[in-house]
């Protein structure tokens, strides 16, 4: 039988759902001879009901009529062939050819034991560019970017743990129409292009006056037609300055001095919710490679002329049109974007390029590649396109930092502190991050999110905290009990025990989920079901003092650096104590 597809099985025990299907696999093997079965087709699932078994396996009704076999019985032929394995406990056919299979108790305790430190392998060797975050220097980091920001770190750490060497990189307009609405703003209120002026704003008032020169400026160019003539000429100064490489002249140096307080804001934000990047591609740094490109392509028929711009013609590709250098020889946020793509794919050559955005530029982005596909297909076929909802205000309104009613990054950090001083009296850091990153993740990325701070914080809920709290009372029982020494893996479990001990060996398989979808919701949904679990195997077997200690001293050791394991996945600390 020649194999379709190439199974990759999680190296170690035979516990995950893709060894299961590699010992179905082997069993199908002599009963199709030379005959070609797709194993695609061949499905492994994790009963939700335990009475149904550990695993159930589709192999007979899928592959029976290939075979010219009836499914009952081909069914009950493979049962006996896994039978045999040493870690299946029983295999039994059900219905119309089903096969489900309990794990034996020793497996199911080792397969628990290894649960934690098993990840997928996918990513061994690979080179992989994860972009995010993506701020705008002289505007305000917004909980948009808060979020993006999570998710992002959330991908990043999946990536790694999936052996993937992962760049982590930022991206951000320090050149653009939003340079030159703040500039307009900021010398109205400095009085010209004084910038000794920029003295009297202290450091702590810079990020927010930068915000208010924003908004101002961007209402003004709306409202006022001469404020937006005067904004659309100080745009292409910036533009000027920066490829003169301008430190000297007054405006030079209120440009430069607004864009490096926008970076230490950037700077001093990323330290205090744990993301680290290794790279900051600014636009002024990209703009003239894509604008480079645009116009070499140009000449070779990949974008055209269009009343004086440069366009890429999407709709020959089922898209759109759009400008990627304006009339006035100006590159667009899709000239510098193309420049974005290839600066990363100069850099590091990767193997994969995640990029993670929004959603309200898919159509966007869907245009900006198909661009570059047709002289680049390499670095198309390498790079995905994730985007995610909107963070939302009361009421459902979407946030725009050009009107001003923006909730700011830090402000809500700011509002979760105060909402869980308020719930639990304590003032916590790491529980604050917790709970706004879990209230972020726990759901499937897509979709907009409104976030309501005062449940992130409940210990009660389905809440960072509440796991946090979850992983020190496992702890704290483990350092309580006198019991030293591995548990007797001959053991049989009791039925509580081996609900407890079949939850945590699923956590590989959790991971290897979220990683083929780079879906993080995957690893905090399930984290929080594993702690309801752990909760009802507590609530009514004793550990410490009990006969069985050893055998359940060792399942909770095991739920715990399994839960530990998972926040940390998802950018959150496990504290030992709270």
């Amino acid at each position: 039988m020649r194999f379709i597809i190439q199974l990759h099985g999680i190296i170690g025990l035979k516990m995950s759902l893709k060894d299961v299907q590699i010992e179905v696999a082997q069993a199908l093997e002599p009963i199709a001879g030379e005959r070609e079965l797709d194993l695609a087709r061949l499905g492994v699932s994790r009963p939700t009901s335990a009475e149904f078994g550990d695993f159930a396996v589709n192999a007979a009704m899928v592959f029976a009529k290939d075979l010219g076999r009836n499914p009952r019985e081909l069914a009950e032929q493979l049962a006996e062939v896994l039978q045999g394995q040493a870690q299946f406990e029983r295999v039994e056919v059900a219905g119309p050819g089903f096969i489900n299979i309990w794990m034996s108790d020793g497996a199911l305790l080792a397969a628990a034991s290894g649960a934690a430190t098993i990840k997928p392998k996918n990513l061994v060797g690979y080179t992989v560019v994860s972009e995010y975050s993506d701020p705008n220097p002289f505007k305000m980091l917004h909980v948009g970017h808060l979020y993006t920001s999570v998710v992002g770190d959330a991908i990043s750490n999946l990536m790694r743990a999936a052996g993937g060497k992962v760049h982590a990189v930022n991206f951000g307009g320090d050149v653009g129409l939003h340079v030159g609405k703040t500039m307009w703003a900021v010398m109205r209120e400095l009085g010209g292009e004084r910038p000794e002026k920029l003295a009297e704003i202290t450091e702590s008032q810079r990020a927010s006056w930068l915000t208010k020169c924003y908004v101002a400026g961007s209402q003004a160019y709306e409202e006022d037609s001469e404020a937006k003539q005067q904004m659309a000429a100080l745009n292409k100064k910036v533009y000027e300055l920066v490829v003169a490489d301008d430190h000297d002249s007054d405006f030079a140096k209120l440009y430069w001095t607004c864009r490096a307080w926008s970076y230490q804001a950037f700077d001093a934000f990323y330290a205090r919710i744990g993301s680290r990047f290794e790279k900051y591609y600014p636009e002024s740094e990209t703009a003239p490679l894509g604008l480079e490109t645009v116009r070499e392509q140009l000449a070779k028929g990949v974008y055209s002329e269009s009343d004086g711009a440069v366009v890429f013609r999407g709709e020959d590709y089922g898209l759109h049109t759009r400008v990627f250098i304006t009339s006035a020889g100006l590159p667009t946020y899709e000239a510098k974007d193309v420049g974005l793509i290839l600066a990363k794919w100069r850099d590091y050559h990767f193997d994969r390029s995640v990029v993670i955005t929004g959603n309200d530029i898919v159509e966007y982005m869907k245009v900006v590649l198909k661009s570059v596909e047709q002289f680049a297909p390499q670095i198309v076929a390498h790079t995905t396109h994730l985007t995610h909802g909107n963070v939302r205000l009361a009421g459902g309104l979407k946030m725009s930092s050009r009107k001003g009613n923006v909730l700011g990054a830090e402000e809500a950090l700011d509002v979760v502190a105060e909402a869980n001083r308020r719930a639990n009296g304590v003032d916590d850091s790491d529980v604050v991050l917790g709970a706004v990153k879990y209230a972020f993740l726990k759901q499937r990325i897509g979709a907009d999110l409104v976030f309501v701070p005062d449940e992130s914080v409940s210990l009660e809920g389905n809440s960072g905290p509440y796991l946090q709290y979850a992983h020190a009372r496992a702890r704290s029982i483990s350092r309580k009990s006198g019991v030293v020494g591995e548990a007797d893996r001959k053991t049989t479990l009791q039925p509580d025990e081996r609900l407890l001990a079949r939850a945590v060996a699923e956590y590989p398989d959790v991971v290897q989920r979220s990683v083929d979808e780079l879906m993080p919701h995957h690893v905090a949904v399930y984290l929080y079901e594993l702690a309801q679990e752990f909760n009802r195997f507590y609530e009514r077997n004793r550990v410490i003092g009990d006969e069985r200690e050893a055998v359940r001293l060792h399942l909770v050791n095991d739920y715990a650096d399994v839960l530990k394991d998972g926040l940390e996945l998802l950018g959150i600390s496990a504290p030992d104590h709270i």
